[in-house]
């Protein structure tokens, strides 16, 4: 079958200057925010669930063929959100391991005793070759800063035959949806975070969070740069219009 050519993503998005300086201080921002934030992490996203709670996670990774005995790495584990239910449906914690970039976000992580939790870079995962039968990643490939490196980087992490499920809010099409959800994510988020937050950037972080899915490489152009790193069956799968679950298989 032939597929659409679209280009190679290296970035996930250009640079959102209004946050940062240069592009080149990107990483570093980005670290210290989730750091500083990690602690009214789980509260406020509550607030813009969608319903893509813990039993959205769960079924979208069986989706992506994620069985008992298999074993799990989650990049951008983040408070373990997709770890917990990968970790239900492989059997065994043990099987499951969690990496993030963010200290802060780890310290603040609740996971079965048993996941092993690592410090570390979807570009640089802190893994030996053929690791893993299965890598997740849920909501976080807007914060990497080079999309071809971490693809190739789950390939050499994953087994032969190996799967990978990467979870993402897509902008919806169709003017009022995008306009309603905008609205939604970036004023009303941030203004109900305020009441609940105890950091004073928590607020800022969500309206981040919709500027990067906002500037984020269309769903084609991800699906063409796993291609390009070498994956097969690469697919999409779109539920209630906003959030896209890719699937690709380690050839």
């Amino acid at each position: 079958m032939t597929h659409p050519r679209a280009p190679v993503a290296r970035a996930p998005h250009g640079p959102l200057l209004s946050y940062y300086g240069t592009e080149s201080d990107r990483t570093q921002w980005v670290s210290t925010l989730f750091d500083e934030t990690a602690p009214d992490y789980d509260r406020v996203t509550r607030l813009m669930d969608f319903g893509s709670g813990s039993r959205y996670r769960h079924m979208a990774l069986r989706r992506a063929g994620l069985e008992a005995g298999m074993k799990v790495v989650d990049v951008g584990t983040g408070t373990g959100l997709v770890a917990r239910e990968a970790a239900r449906i492989v059997g065994s914690a043990q099987l499951v391991t969690g990496v993030d970039p963010s200290a802060g976000m780890l310290s603040q992580a609740i996971v079965p005793e048993g996941v092993t939790l690592l410090q570390g870079s979807a570009e640089r995962l802190p893994l030996a070759d053929g690791h893993a039968d299965f890598i997740s990643m849920g909501y976080a490939l807007r914060h990497v800063s080079d999309l071809t490196r971490a693809f190739e980087e789950f390939r050499r992490v994953l087994k032969p035959g190996g799967r990978l499920c990467i979870l993402e809010i897509t902008v919806p099409a169709g003017r009022v949806r995008n306009f309603l959800l905008r609205t939604y994510m970036r004023s009303i988020v941030p203004a109900l975070s305020r009441l609940v937050a105890r950091v004073p950037d928590t607020p800022m972080l969500m309206r981040y969070y919709w500027d990067t899915i906002e500037a984020c490489v269309p769903p084609e152009q991800v699906m063409s740069t796993l291609r390009h790193a070498g994956f097969s069956d690469v697919s999409r799968h779109l539920h209630v219009g906003i959030f896209s679950e890719y699937r690709a298989v380690n050839s």
